[in-house]
């Protein structure tokens, strides 16, 4: 059994803005404190749609990972990387691609949705078709347990799963795994071996999930067993072989519900963001020509806030005293519009102070956040060659 760890990535596509920290860094911060998580930056799946404007993608990963520190994850905290640098991605990928039905691939739902949307782009590339297992790839390598999505990128760890059990199943056929299994129960000791046999009998006769959690816990606190050896009586235990890539599970993530200044989605694509890190007067100016109700022509014409992107705002940032204020005086034109944009003005301010603040350090000196990265990357690294390590000593890989 691994210890828990958490995975999630972002393509380098340029500025984050507030939509990316409302509805993925916000949650980053908070994992952190909670588990041992691993950031990366996706910058080969950028490449999968735009593999003919590769010229931004590195400038584009820098000022992604400053919005990260800005926004408050932690270098100390969290590993932050870069999945190019950590080339036992692309190794991994090539190996899970040799056992990896056409099928699977051409069936997750994201691979027609997307060539859908992206007509003015060809598509029919094998990178493209390829990617869900770029990115089953990504999670499998840190045997990452937790990966945090939104509902529509679950079928991507579904695929996952898919991909870690029938790897497992194929490789996992260790010989003379049950006579391994059982010189590992001796090095437990005596009395720890008797209450791993009795576990596991009343695990595998009666379905006791309690048995199964103090076998766990049994196991885990053992400090006589090797890797291998744990990892074999955690499969005796439950009936399998051995397991070598983790079976993640997808950690639900609440949509953003940050509104674009439009009314529309946040989204770089229809020109309607605030970035994470811009400055306090073109904020200001975005706000207030924000546009309000058509029916507000004039001062003295009573609103809806339901029909004004501004009132959207105000759900996010305003406490309920502003919101009545705001219902109140909107519906009988007691306050105007520029009166209404204000308090949010006031709070995405106050909310977008401590990011430039944290990003000043490393806009002024772009070696620290060079420095973060290579530090990660050798971390991840080292993980991730742990678990080739095994992949390959699975598949017959390994040479004298």
């Amino acid at each position: 059994m691994y210890a828990e760890k958490v995975l999630s990535g972002m393509r380098p596509t340029g500025r984050l803005h507030l939509g990316h920290y409302h509805g993925v860094l916000a949650n980053w911060v908070k994992l952190q404190h909670e588990f041992p998580c691993l950031f990366f930056v996706a910058d080969w799946h950028a490449l999968t749609t735009a593999y003919d404007e590769p010229g931004t993608i590195t400038d584009n990963a820098m000022e992604m990972v400053i919005d990260w520190l800005a926004a408050g994850v932690d270098p100390s905290q969290a590993t932050i990387f870069i999945q190019s640098k950590v080339p036992e991605h692309a190794e991994l990928h090539l190996l899970l691609s040799m056992m990896t039905p056409l099928g699977w691939l051409e069936r997750v739902p994201t691979y027609k949705d997307q060539q859908e949307k992206l007509t003015h782009k060809d598509l029919t590339t094998y990178g493209f078709l390829g990617y869900p297992l770029l990115q089953a790839a990504d999670i499998l390598i840190y045997r990452a347990n937790q990966v945090p999505v939104g509902e529509d990128q679950v079928p991507h760890v579904e695929f996952t799963r898919e991909i870690a059990r029938r790897f497992n199943h194929l490789y996992g056929r260790e010989p003379g795994f049950e006579d391994k299994a059982r010189e590992a129960v001796k090095k437990l000791g005596s009395k720890r071996a008797k209450l791993y046999d009795e576990l596991r009998n009343r695990y595998q006769e009666k379905g006791e999930s309690e048995a199964l959690d103090q076998a766990h816990e049994l196991l885990n606190e053992a400090q006589s067993l090797s890797h291998g050896d744990r990892e074999r009586l955690f499969g005796w235990l439950e009936g399998t072989r051995k397991m070598i890539l983790v079976e993640p599970d997808a950690l639900l993530t609440e949509a953003s519900r940050m509104p674009g200044l439009d009314g529309q989605k946040m989204s770089k694509s229809y020109g309607n963001t605030i970035t994470l890190r811009e400055d306090a007067d073109t904020v200001t100016k975005k706000i207030r020509t924000m546009q309000t109700d058509p029916a507000r022509v004039r001062r003295t014409d009573a609103g809806d806030p339901e029909k004004c992107p501004v009132w959207q705002f105000h759900v996010i940032y305003s406490n309920e005293e502003v919101k009545t204020w705001v219902q109140a005086g909107c519906r009988s034109a007691g306050i105007g519009c520029i009166e209404c944009k204000q308090p949010v003005i006031d709070a995405v301010l106050r909310e977008q102070e401590p990011m430039r603040e944290r990003a000043q350090m490393y806009v002024d000196d772009p070696q620290l956040v060079r420095n973060i990265i290579a530090d990660g990357c050798e971390k991840a690294r080292k993980l991730a060659q742990d678990t080739m390590r095994d992949v390959r000593d699975a598949i017959g890989l390994s040479y004298p």
